[in-house]
């Protein structure tokens, strides 16, 4: 499996990895991901210099991807942005390597890191605690992802 940086030919099978995870969980609802209007054009997203998105390629397929960019009217604090992995990639330590690629890269321009996620993705919220995500009890903000429910920061 190999981490690299988005590509511009990247972008549909990104969109086709997320909503395939979302669908799993339910999630292909309004107030998250589903209806985020840049799903098909994440390379052009996170070409600002506080911005990165990368991918896990396996057999020249995207199988997995995360992205850091700002949370939006606060100072300092970034977003862990659309952390999704297909089932062939989990159990494998390769979101491990793709939290630690992402969260170096955040601390080059951020003080913390934030993310919203779902209750029922067990997993995943074990996985963001496991690395030293804290559980908050409400959003730091109101954000577009208003069905989320379950929200963490991590100090870099």
């Amino acid at each position: 499996m190999l981490i690299r940086e988005i590509e511009e030919k990247d972008n549909k099978e990104v969109e086709t990895l997320i909503r395939t995870c979302l669908i799993e969980f339910g999630a292909n609802k309004p107030g998250c991901a589903w209806s985020d209007p840049n799903l098909g054009c994440f390379y052009q997203v996170y070409q600002d210099q506080k911005s990165k998105y990368w991918v896990v390629e396996k057999d020249n397929k995207i199988i997995g991807g995360c992205g850091i960019g700002p949370l939006e009217n606060t100072k300092n604090i970034c977003e862990l942005q659309k952390m999704y992995a297909l089932k062939e990639a989990r159990g494998t330590g390769i979101a491990k390597e793709l939290l630690k690629i992402s969260l170096d890269f955040a601390k080059k321009y951020y003080d913390k890191c934030y993310l919203e996620t779902f209750n029922n993705m067990v997993a995943a919220n074990k996985f963001y605690q496991k690395n030293g995500f804290v559980q908050l009890d409400k959003p730091i903000l109101e954000t577009e992802h208003y069905a989320c429910d379950v929200w963490y920061v991590k100090s870099l």
